[in-house]
């Protein structure tokens, strides 16, 4: 049990059903006075409950003797006091400071819910989760601004924390660090969540942040909302802002089933439905084009080789020009061939092609951080993924009400903090 290491030594030991009991006392006396550092005299011993590891699958209670004494010197203002125990456990804590360790670890790296680690430990709920809530603040406090220090490319999105909860309340904007993704050194990691999806949200967290960290931010990569863009230009003027990818292509994916409902609608009077063209190849449109088989090529072209079919035509050929320049692994040549998209819808979409030309306004808006992807090469994909993971965090807790609960529990799970668990 290596309980020599925090500076008791094992008298005795009870083990019954519900869990394994060990008495045990402080290997050194120790009688200086906490405030007034002289020694004092022994008064009597009492003994203080402590939880610890488990051992073989049993919660573990010590149960320690603590000599108390009384403080010599008249003008201390302290009459008596327990010894410290030091390594062993803080000032009134009910659980060892290795427990604390052991609950940080499981969370962390084992993924484990809170209930199976009170189980674990053969406490309540709240005890393991206040243990947790509480090491997380020392970890984030130890580290100071240091934690910051380095972070070159963030990413910034939406993430819903709270799903029965109405309007902006059930939603918190994530901050990543994008910086070790870029580089080639690592994952990317959490750095901070908010409550709300607006600028006012990361602005608020930009400007509590010190000027070093605003100054040394470069790239910041984001979806379309307007919101992260404006607090983004007003916080880090210097900073480059990244249209993902992804939300790109998804936005003319978006346009170019709005455009084949349409045609559905004008062409057969009702929904699509088995049976119906442009019903039958709605994934196919959404498929690469160089990932075709020759039996999907050829249902496309019967369906383009109609003349009513012309506009989804058209559309699904800039939605293809637009992966085709994501894809090009010449990023000067994907540049220059994204320009000439934003550029064909800019100057001129016949009437009949609405959904292009709403695509083309929202493009041209942005079109300085949709090309900006092709200098810097970087995207949201690990945000989204991080913002995945938080998912699975909500199902495995069984949700959520308190969002700062929720904050810490999510740093935990995806703020790569376990490099300052040893810290505790």
């Amino acid at each position: 049990m290596r309980t020599i290491e925090l500076g008791v030594t094992i008298t005795d030991a009870a083990v019954d059903d519900q869990q394994t009991t060990i008495f045990c006392t402080p290997v050194v006396r120790d009688p200086r006075c906490p405030d007034c550092g002289r020694d004092g005299t022994y008064r009597d011993t009492v003994v203080r409950p402590l939880t610890d590891l488990p051992v073989a699958g049993y919660p573990l209670l010590l149960r320690v003797a603590v000599p108390r004494y009384r403080c010599t010197s008249v003008e201390c203002g302290r009459a008596m006091f327990n010894q410290s125990l030091g390594k062993l456990a803080e000032p009134r804590a009910s659980t060892t400071r290795r427990c604390a360790r052991y609950v940080l670890r499981r969370l962390m790296i084992d993924r484990t819910t809170i209930s199976a680690i009170a189980t674990e430990l053969g406490v309540s709920w709240h005890t393991v989760s206040s243990i947790a809530m509480r090491a997380v603040a020392k970890l984030i406090a130890a580290a100071g601004p240091d934690r910051l220090a380095g972070v070159r490319v963030i990413g910034v999105d939406e993430h819903r924390w709270a799903p029965r909860r109405r309007g902006t309340e059930g939603f918190v904007t994530l901050i990543i660090d994008l910086t070790p993704v870029h580089d080639g050194t690592g994952p990317a990691r959490l750095l901070d969540l908010v409550a709300g999806r607006s600028a006012a949200a990361l602005t608020s967290w930009l400007d509590e942040q010190p000027p070093a960290f605003r100054e040394q931010v470069e790239v910041i990569a984001m979806d379309g909302f307007g919101g992260y863009k404006t607090a983004a230009t007003a916080q880090l003027p210097e900073a480059t802002a990244v249209m993902d990818p992804f939300h790109v292509v998804a936005l003319a994916g978006l346009k170019l089933d709005l455009c084949r409902q349409r045609i559905q609608q004008l062409t057969c009077g009702h929904r699509g439905r088995s049976g119906d063209p442009l019903y039958g190849v709605r994934r196919t449109l959404r498929t690469r084009l160089p990932l075709l088989t020759a039996r999907q090529r050829a249902r496309l072209e019967a369906v383009f080789a109609g003349e009513d079919h012309l506009a989804v035509l058209v559309t699904w050929s800039v939605y293809q020009r637009i992966i085709a320049a994501y894809g090009h692994p010449d990023r000067r040549r994907g540049k220059a061939m994204m320009g000439a998209v934003i550029d064909s819808l800019r100057r001129g979409v016949p009437a009949v092609l609405d959904e292009l030309a709403q695509l083309g306004r929202t493009l041209h808006r942005r079109r300085a951080d949709i090309l900006a992807f092709f200098d810097h090469h970087t995207s949201n994909g690990p945000t989204a993924a991080i913002n995945g993971r938080l998912e699975a965090l909500r199902r495995n807790a069984l949700g959520f009400r308190n969002l700062a609960h929720y904050r810490w529990r999510s740093l935990l799970h995806s703020g790569a903090l376990h490099q300052l668990v040893n810290a505790l």
